[in-house]
């Protein structure tokens, strides 16, 4: 097993891998950020050439999304979005792990999706080590502005986060949640 090949398999399987240190995984989130620079570089009016470099960063995609500029994901192969995607500017997705939209999702600007996370143990931490858990976000819905979302959240479908919300656990389908911790505030009719 090469040591790219080893190292993402510990990435996507949720065990501790090598972040900061291994030359060949940086080198591969190195090209996406390449990508991510040439994406924001972009003018708005570039509608083709920017759906067509989305479509080759993002693992999969719906024929209807549009996603405002700046833009910044880790490795973007582990993205899938859904059809009538959108996501206003300055949205930041760490995609260590899958990160997977629905149809018919709306995020506002500002927000974080986050699927890394560090080891408590300080000398796990300083040697670069890390962590993913995916996080998934169902169909029908709204995420307000200044969102972060947290590993391992799934988000349910025909649900609102409310703006500034930071999302720590699983949110159900069909309700209203907003604050920090995210909780439920409200069912949705």
């Amino acid at each position: 097993m090469s040591d790219l090949s080893h190292e993402l398999e510990k990435m996507m399987s949720g065990e501790l891998y090598d972040a900061t240190r291994n030359e060949t995984l940086l080198n591969v989130l190195t090209q996406c950020h390449e990508r991510c620079f040439d994406y924001n570089r972009l003018r708005p009016s570039q509608v083709a050439e920017r759906q067509a470099l989305i479509k080759q960063l993002l693992g999969s995609t719906g024929e209807r999304f549009k996603i405002i500029s700046p833009f910044l994901c880790d490795y973007g192969f582990n993205i899938s979005i859904g059809e009538d995607f959108f996501a206003n500017a300055n949205l930041i997705i760490l995609d260590e792990a899958k990160v997977t939209f629905g149809n018919n999702v709306f995020v506002a600007p500002n927000c974080a999706f986050y699927t890394a996370g560090h080891p408590l143990n300080v000398a796990e931490r300083n040697r670069g080590l890390e962590y993913s858990l995916p996080i998934t976000v169902g169909d029908n819905v709204w995420i307000g502005g200044n969102v972060c979302v947290m590993p391992g959240v799934t988000i349910g479908s025909n649900t609102v986060i409310g703006g500034g919300s930071v999302v720590t656990h699983d949110i159900p389908d069909g309700v209203l949640a907003a604050g920090n911790p995210c909780r439920v505030i409200k069912k949705i009719d």
